[in-house]
């Protein structure tokens, strides 16, 4: 951990003890760290828009590891972009228990923790939205988001750093494409790391996810480029892992194992 994460440790930790906000499972506004004094570590993620491929694919590995999670004693809290509508949408998909997810519509912690806000050339004449949706495609060609064009192509091209994502008597459903089954990609690239297609058809499950309920998803596109950040605190509050977005599709450090940082330890 650098110097600068260490002088800002106390600070970031003391802005989300005090931070309150609209908890899903009861819609009550309340403590973001509310239940978590006695933690032997606390993962705090803060999310973009709740309807960002980034957020729905961080879940993904959250579910995939929650055993190892659980037995770290590790506790999770979230808050993302959107309301409660929002936040019931993406839990029911997900799996990400309600309780632990909190919702800020209009990214104020984003603001208070400093966190990149993504893309912002001023286009005139154009609304807030009409802006926000083009700075996000700009964003999604690599502009103002570094990494994102050389994710998007591990995706299809595979990865042997990654471990294999879909077991090969998984079926994957609710795509554009017919089922797919796991051995599929057995049989075109072989087996025990991520082979090629294999994350762009898990990304495409969620792109017809959010966009099929897109006005669910994200109730104001006015923060679509907002990035997210992780914080890992110990018993004490003290910062012992950070990582802020840069770009679309750069939710962690280490992509091919997104949470190698919390497994490895």
């Amino acid at each position: 951990m650098n110097t600068q994460t260490r002088s800002n440790s106390e600070n970031v930790y003391s802005i989300l003890s005090q931070t309150q906000r609209l908890r899903i499972s009861d819609g009550e506004i309340k403590p973001v760290l509310d239940g978590c004094s006695n933690a032997s570590q606390l993962l705090v993620l803060i999310w973009s828009q709740l309807g960002d491929f980034d957020n729905l694919e961080y879940t993904w590995w959250l579910r995939r590891e929650r055993e190892k999670l659980q037995a770290k004693g590790i506790v999770i809290r979230a808050i993302g972009i959107g309301d409660r509508n929002s936040g019931i949408k993406f839990c029911n998909y997900t799996q990400f228990p309600q309780e632990w997810l909190f919702v800020d519509s209009q990214a104020e912690i984003h603001k208070n923790l400093q966190l990149y806000q993504g893309l912002n050339v001023n286009f005139p004449m154009l609304s807030t939205s009409q802006k926000a949706w083009l700075n996000l495609m700009l964003m999604c060609a690599g502009i103002g988001s570094p990494g994102t064009l050389g994710e998007v192509f591990r995706g299809y091209k595979g990865d042997k750093k990654a471990p294999q994502l879909i077991a090969d008597e998984e079926v994957v459903r609710n795509t554009p494409l017919p089922p797919i089954k796991g051995s599929f990609f057995k049989n075109a690239g072989g087996k025990g790391f991520q082979r090629p297609f294999e994350l762009a058809t898990l990304r495409l499950r969620n792109m017809t996810e959010v966009l099929s309920n897109w006005n669910t998803y994200v109730p104001d596109s006015a923060y679509l480029t907002q990035r997210g950040a992780t914080f890992l605190f110990d018993s004490n509050g003290k910062l012992i892992y950070e990582h802020r977005d840069r770009g679309i599709l750069g939710f962690a450090e280490n992509m091919s194992n997104p949470l190698s940082f919390l497994l490895d330890s």
